[in-house]
C-alpha cells in the first residue's frame, strides 16, 4: 500500500528510515547511492522499502526534514564536505533557486550562535589557557570574550595575573567581531576548522562582560588583574568594578535579599567564607539570622581553625555566584536595594 505523506504531516511523525528515504528522494539516485553504500544491508533494505511505498512527498515534509539533516550536518561539523555552497546546491536541485535562499538563510541563522570557535568552546579551561600562553593579547581577549563567563573564568585562573590583565584590558574594550575573524582565529590556533562563518557581526567583550568573568574567579586574582587594568586605564577599571560584586557588598544586600541567600548556602561554606571578612560583613550576616542559626554558625567559625587563603577564597567565590545566580533569576536585589523599587 503506498503511503501518502499529507502536507500536514509533522517531522516528528516521521521514522528515522523514513527521514533517510525522504533525503535519498530529494539528492537523487546518484547522490543517495553514496549514502547508502556507507550502510550495512538490512538498514539499505529498509530504506529501499520506505522509498518503494512512498508515491508522493509534500513540500513541507520534504522541506523539514532536508531542513532537519542540513541542521545536523552543521553542528557535526561535517561541512567540510560540501559547506554553505553545497547546501545551496541541493536546495536549489530540490526547491528552486527563489525558495532555496530563503531555506538557506534560515539555516544559517540557526547554526549562527554555534559558528567561530566551536572547537574552543568546549575545551577544558587548563588545556586552553596553556595553548593560548604564547598568543597575543588582542587574540586571546577576542577568543575569551567569546566563551561562556564560567569558561572564560576558568581560563584566566590558568595564565599569568599580569598578561591575564592585558587581556581583560582588552576584552573591556571591544565591541563587535566579525564572525568570519572568529573562524580565522580558530584556524590559526588549531591549524584545522570546518565551521562555517555566521552572517553580520557577533557582540563580545565590553565592560559588563569583564565584571560577570570577575566575579567568578578568586579575589587574589581579580584583585591582580584589576590592578593591572587600572594602572593602563583608571576609568575603565572604574566602569567594570562598578559593574562588579564581591563578597564583601554582601553588605549591600536588603533583609529579604539576605535571608533569601542564607537560605542556599551550607553553613560550612559559610563559616569558611566569613573567616577573613570584616566584621561588617560578619555582623551584616549574623544579623539576618536567628538567634540559633547564628549561634550555629559562630560554633563552624570556631571549629575551623587555620584555613588556607585558597579554600576561603574559593568558599567566597560560590557565595558569590550564588547571589548572581539569584539576583538574574529576580529572586533579590543586588546593589540597589529599596531605592531601585517602586511601589
Amino acid at each position: 500500500m503506498a503511503l501518502a505523506l499529507a502536507r500536514s504531516h509533522q517531522l516528528d511523525q516521521l521514522t528515522g528510515t523514513q527521514k533517510v528515504a525522504i533525503l535519498c528522494m530529494v539528492l537523487g539516485s546518484e547522490s543517495a547511492s553514496l549514502i547508502t553504500q556507507k550502510l550495512a544491508a538490512e538498514e539499505v533494505e529498509q530504506i529501499s522499502f520506505e522509498i518503494a511505498r512512498m508515491d508522493r512527498v509534500s513540500t513541507d515534509a520534504t522541506e523539514a526534514v532536508l531542513a532537519e539533516w542540513l541542521d545536523v550536518m552543521f553542528a557535526a561539523d561535517s561541512v567540510a564536505a560540501g559547506g554553505i555552497e553545497f547546501a545551496r546546491e541541493v536546495l536549489e536541485r530540490a526547491f528552486g533557486p527563489q525558495k532555496a535562499v530563503a531555506m538557506l538563510k534560515r539555516i544559517q541563522a540557526q547554526i549562527s550562535e554555534t559558528a567561530g570557535l566551536h572547537r574552543l568552546r568546549n575545551a577544558d579551561p587548563q588545556q586552553l589557557g596553556n595553548m593560548l600562553r604564547g598568543e597575543h593579547p588582542q587574540t586571546v581577549a577576542l577568543i575569551l570574550a567569546h566563551l561562556e563567563p564560567a569558561h572564560t573564568a576558568g581560563v584566566l585562573k590558568e595564565i599569568d595575573p599580569t598578561f591575564g590583565a592585558e587581556v581583560v584590558l582588552r576584552m573591556a574594550r571591544m565591541e563587535k567581531v566579525s564572525p568570519d575573524m572568529l573562524v580565522l582565529i580558530e584556524r590559526s590556533i588549531l591549524t584545522e576548522t570546518d565551521l562555517a562563518p555566521a552572517q553580520g557581526l557577533s557582540t563580545s567583550g565590553g565592560p559588563a562582560v569583564v565584571a560577570e568573568v570577575l566575579n567568578l574567579v578568586t579575589p587574589s586574582l581579580e584583585k591582580a588583574i584589576m590592578k593591572g587594568v587600572e594602572d593602563k586605564d583608571p576609568g575603565l577599571c572604574e566602569q567594570i568594578r562598578n559593574l562588579m560584586f564581591v563578597f564583601e557588598d554582601v553588605v549591600s544586600l536588603d533583609d529579604r535579599s539576605l535571608q533569601r541567600l542564607l537560605r542556599e548556602i551550607d553553613v560550612k561554606e559559610l563559616a569558611l567564607a566569613l573567616k577573613s571578612a570584616s566584621n561588617e560583613v560578619k555582623n551584616k550576616i549574623m544579623g539576618g539570622m536567628s538567634q540559633r542559626a547564628s549561634g550555629a554558625l559562630k560554633e563552624e567559625m570556631e571549629m575551623l581553625g587555620p584555613s588556607r587563603k585558597r579554600d576561603i577564597e574559593v568558599a567566597q567565590t560560590a557565595i558569590v555566584a550564588m547571589i548572581r545566580k539569584l539576583e538574574d533569576a529576580g529572586e533579590i536585589v543586588v546593589g540597589g536595594g529599596q531605592d531601585d523599587l517602586v511601589v
